[in-house]
C-alpha cells in the first residue's frame, strides 16, 4: 500500500529555517517523481518543488527558489524539504504527492494523485 507522511512542521519566526520529511511507504521513492506542495485555506494549492523519478533533477517555484532545497535519503526511502530564509507568505499546510504509477517518470509527466495528510508550517513573529 502507498503512503506518504509528512512531519517536520511547526511555527518558525521570519528568517528561520523548518526541514520537512516525506516518509514513503509501499513504494521506492527513487524511482518516482515527488512533489511538494502548500495551500493555504481559501487559494489553490501551489506547487514548491518536486524532485525527478527519471534523472534526479530538481524544480522550484520561483517563489522558494534559493530558499528551498528538495533531496532525498535512498536508504530512509523520505525525500526533504528543507526551507530556510522562511517568510509569513510561506505559511501554509505543505503536502508531499507521488503517482506510484509513474515509474521513473519525470516531474512534467506526473500527476502526482496519492498525497500524505500534510504538515502544517506557520511563520510568524
Amino acid at each position: 500500500q502507498v503512503q506518504l507522511v509528512e512531519s517536520g512542521g511547526g511555527l518558525v519566526q521570519p528568517g528561520g529555517s523548518l526541514r520537512l520529511s516525506c516518509a514513503a511507504s509501499g513504494f521506492t521513492a527513487d524511482y518516482f517523481s515527488i512533489a511538494w506542495f502548500r495551500q493555504v485555506p481559501g487559494k489553490g494549492r501551489e506547487g514548491v518543488s518536486c524532485i525527478s523519478g527519471s534523472d534526479g533533477s530538481t524544480q522550484y517555484a520561483n517563489s522558494v527558489r534559493g530558499r528551498f532545497t528538495i533531496s532525498r535519503d535512498t536508504a530512509k526511502n523520505t525525500v526533504y524539504l528543507q526551507m530556510n530564509s522562511l517568510k509569513p507568505e510561506d505559511t501554509a499546510l505543505y503536502t508531499c504527492a507521488t503517482d506510484p504509477t509513474a515509474i521513473r517518470r519525470g516531474c512534467q509527466e506526473t500527476d502526482f494523485t496519492s498525497r500524505g495528510q500534510g504538515t502544517q508550517v506557520t511563520v510568524s513573529s
